[in-house]
């Protein structure tokens, strides 16, 4: 366990913002993880989980109290046949792409369209990550937790957790920290079949199509460089929590009213926006849409240090000196000219600390 003082938090963020943590303790096992938040609770201290610091905003004046950064390490396979798949558990620290690649290398599919996203393994339940047809929800057998107010070890299986879009039992609560996950994974050469259309035509396939999950892997990343989504030190497009926003689910009622606003905002000609069924009967639309359709296009914001990405409208981006307080500025005029053009107010996805949207 490692403790230092004033540590800006901008450094320990892929948005590369938010003032410092007045105290920081890196954790490297699981007692360790215990021991520094049963501290801080015991002290009654303001406690800030942190992993990768994908998707974190803190604020410009940083965290007044204790910051618990997770480096634990550990992809443990617990068993693997062609009945069960392969019982994999992994530590909260671990970088979730590593465990993508070790996933591919070893045969196990099921999270390879999950490549390249960027942060730490404990954090994949909590936000119920997902891209290109693939949410963890799909392979998570058990989530282990410490739990805070019961100041025990639990463990919640599938079926506990809550699971729906981009959310789960875990979000918008500090009760309970991840200490590692059980992913279910399919003993196989050949990826899941491929879900997502733009993937499919990328890998010259019909949706549906399994294949090789190399193959599948260099699909997705290729994908996700085309929209800055892949961590690059040298490319301002990749300064960001990925998609800001997430993808509005709307009542068939919703959904009729927003396309009467798209026809008096954009025209009756004007193709309508996109829709993709839930299994519940709502329907999801794209927010890039709305946020482009609402006139903020690719790059919006330069040459100010906080702007859109130029290669994905969803991604609000630290073009290099932005604050906090930059950053969230632009995210208000895009989720409130999205809201005065269409109707539909716009859910930030990274968790903002010490501000709010």
């Amino acid at each position: 366990m490692r403790e230092e003082h004033d540590v800006p938090l901008s450094t320990l963020t892929t948005m590369r913002v938010g003032g410092p943590a007045a105290r920081l303790v890196t954790v490297e096992t699981t007692d360790e993880i215990v021991d520094a938040v049963r501290e801080v609770d015991d002290a009654d201290e303001p406690l800030l989980v942190l992993s990768g610091g994908s998707n974190l905003v803190v604020s410009d004046e940083g965290f007044p109290g204790t910051v618990v950064r997770i480096a634990t390490s550990g992809i443990s396979p617990e068993s693997a046949d062609s009945c069960g798949g392969a019982m994999v558990r992994v530590a909260a620290g671990e970088v979730w792409d590593d465990v993508v690649v070790r996933a591919i290398d070893e045969g196990w599919a099921g999270i390879e369209a999950l490549s390249g996203i960027p942060g730490r393994t404990g954090a994949t339940p909590i936000q119920n990550v997902g891209a290109y047809g693939q949410d963890v929800s799909q392979t998570v057998a058990q989530v282990r937790v410490w739990d805070r107010r019961e100041q025990a070890v639990r463990t919640f299986f599938n079926a506990d957790c809550r699971f729906t879009y981009r959310h789960s039992r875990f979000k918008g609560t500090d009760r309970y920290v991840v200490l590692d996950v059980l992913y279910q994974l399919e003993v196989a050469d050949l990826s899941r079949p491929v879900a997502y259309a733009a993937l499919a035509t990328g890998l010259g396939v019909e949706l549906g199509t399994r294949v090789p999950l190399t193959e599948a892997r260099s699909a997705v990343l290729e994908q996700r460089r085309a929209r800055g989504m892949v961590l690059d030190e040298q490319d301002h497009d990749t300064w960001s929590c990925g998609s800001f926003f997430t993808n509005p689910i709307l009542t068939r009622a919703e959904f009729e009213a927003l396309l009467e606003r798209a026809a008096d905002h954009l025209g009756v000609d004007a193709p309508p926006p996109p829709q993709f069924p839930e299994p519940d009967g709502r329907l999801k639309t794209s927010a890039a849409w709305l946020i482009d359709r609402a006139g903020f296009t690719r790059g919006h914001g330069l040459p100010a240090p906080a702007a859109l990405s130029t290669k994905h409208t969803l991604a609000v981006t630290n073009r290099g000196g932005a604050t906090t307080s930059d950053i969230l500025a632009l995210a208000r005029r895009v989720r409130d000219g999205v809201e005065e053009a269409f109707g539909i107010r716009l859910v930030n996805e990274p968790v903002i600390v010490g501000e709010t949207l």
